[in-house]
């Protein structure tokens, strides 16, 4: 496993050809995805907090790098407020992507240009020209399909990234909900698929910990999009709300045995090419 100045090493001095990305795995559902020209840094969850099951394996500061960080949603495991701060200021040029529900609670605590926050809601869409990326943002049910009636914002979205000829879908914390797999499937053919397998119960709602789907429903939701790779996360952290991925795997490989998959380590680079 790679970690800290040598995984920060590695994003940095990696260069990937055309149609070529790499992810590395920062935990939770944390991913640092590098394409030709941009890098892309989702829920990075770094705090140092003593419920982790695993330690941070990368220092904010040593995000330098990244083009966009984009968060899912106001929870400290997804959106994590100190170390967007400190990513902010060693990274000037870094954009802050978040829903337009949460924008204003964590400007409190990050406080950025406007032109450096982006806020999100189902539908939107935000275009960088001069990077050629295209971010759209889909809800996310967290347990539930949470929206404000007044301004009509989702407390929590997923995105669908377009970047140097490829797709990105990253969920966020959800489970399956009716037009979800419509909304994936008519943003074209996705390259690569994170989403979370934890589940949830009525155990952990009454203690507070708000569920998403399941092995079984983000297998079902694979099968249904057809994604490059399908990468299930959100499984490792918390003692009491973790999953074991290898009933993903039995029951990816039993059901639609053609879908690619990737379950591994934290840290480790994982190349992808759309000509594979």
């Amino acid at each position: 496993m790679q970690r800290g100045k040598e995984l920060a090493r590695d994003v940095a001095n990696w260069r990937p050809k055309k149609g070529e990305m790499a992810f590395w795995w920062l935990g939770q559902l944390g991913f640092i995805v590098k394409t030709e020209n941009s890098v892309l840094v989702f829920d990075p969850f770094l705090e140092d907090s003593p419920s982790r099951l695993i330690p941070p394996i990368i220092d904010a500061e040593d995000l330098d790098f990244a083009d966009y960080v984009l968060g899912t949603h106001d929870h400290g495991d997804h959106i994590d407020k100190k170390a967007w701060k400190a990513i902010s200021i060693i990274a000037p040029d870094t954009k802050f992507v978040v829903p337009a529900f949460s924008k204003d609670v964590i400007a409190k605590d990050v406080p950025l240009d406007e032109s450096r926050m982006i806020a999100m809601n189902d539908g939107a869409v935000f275009r960088d020209e001069a990077k050629g990326i295209v971010i759209k943002a889909i809800p996310a049910a967290h347990e539930f399909l949470d929206r404000d009636p007044e301004t009509g914002f989702y407390q929590s979205l997923g995105y669908i990234v377009e970047v140097d000829g490829l797709r990105i879908c990253h969920t966020g914390d959800t489970c399956k909900y009716e037009g979800m797999e419509a909304k994936l499937i008519d943003a074209g053919p996705i390259d690569a698929l994170f989403l979370p397998i934890n589940g949830r119960d009525g155990f952990r709602l009454r203690m507070g910990i708000i569920g998403n789907m399941d092995f079984r429903e983000a297998v079902d939701l694979a099968g249904a999009v057809k994604p490059g790779i399908t990468v299930p996360a959100h499984y490792d952290m918390f003692a009491g709300n973790s999953e074991n991925p290898y009933n993903f795997i039995m029951s990816l490989e039993t059901k639609f045995p053609e879908r690619k998959f990737w379950v591994g380590g934290h840290g480790e680079r994982v190349v992808l090419s759309r000509d594979e």
